[in-house]
């Protein structure tokens, strides 16, 4: 996933139950567990402003992170659940699932653009407009692609789109929404050129327009 992991650091929680949890929150926490894999289940807390932070940039529960804990092994995890206060709609408990390597999972994979300067179309004037900067797919864990790459020295023309079917994926991995081929892409002429060619085409219809009258005034 365009780069590392993220790292998800937390603490493992001495106690378990609703005593406990509540203590937890009370020091500004947010208790959890990890569980899955061939190990006991973890209880662990998770520093509230970190969570919190993590819940606002989106997509938490289709993010892989690298979870670290004191005393523990780095660990591949994905949240399976957030629990909220009903009123105030803020985290209190959260569930983290470990994951063997050959667990499949869906994951949003950032599109890489690449060649940009060898793009025939770009050359030609064309701007590049980026429709979709990633894609959910289903992936194993433990072969995760960083990215899917756009070649885009292989677009020739302006106005040509480069669509998911143009993508070569990773090996086992396969699209979430797989009943339409839909574009990642595209390369357009710049507004300025646009308008030039709307000008062009006005002038045109004018001056045939004006060809037309002119014929039915001499008939």
């Amino acid at each position: 996933m365009a780069g590392e992991i993220p790292d998800l650091h937390a603490q493992e929680r001495t106690g378990t139950g609703k005593g406990a949890a509540r203590a937890a929150r009370r020091e500004g926490m947010v208790p959890g567990i990890v569980f899955g894999g061939d190990t006991d289940p973890l209880p662990i807390n998770i520093p509230f402003n970190v969570l919190f932070k993590r819940l606002k940039q989106g997509r938490f529960k289709s993010t892989l992170f690298n979870l670290k804990v004191d005393g523990h092994d780095d660990v591949r995890v994905i949240c399976r659940d957030v629990q909220r206060d009903v009123v105030k709609d803020l985290p209190t408990h959260l569930d983290l699932m470990r994951l063997r390597r050959t667990t499949q999972i869906k994951l949003f994979i950032p599109i890489s653009f690449e060649n940009e300067e060898d793009c025939p179309a770009i050359r030609k004037g064309g701007t590049m407009t980026t429709i979709r900067s990633e894609v959910e797919m289903i992936v194993t864990a433990g072969d995760i692609p960083d990215a899917l790459i756009v070649d885009l020295s292989k677009v020739e023309n302006v106005g040509d789109t480069v669509t998911i079917s143009d993508i070569n994926l990773p090996e086992g991995a396969k699209l979430v929404i797989n009943d339409r081929d839909f574009v990642i892409c595209n390369v357009s002429a710049p507004s300025a050129l646009k308008s030039e060619d709307d000008d062009a085409d006005d002038a045109v219809a004018e001056a045939t327009e004006g060809d037309a009258e002119a014929a039915t005034t001499e008939e």
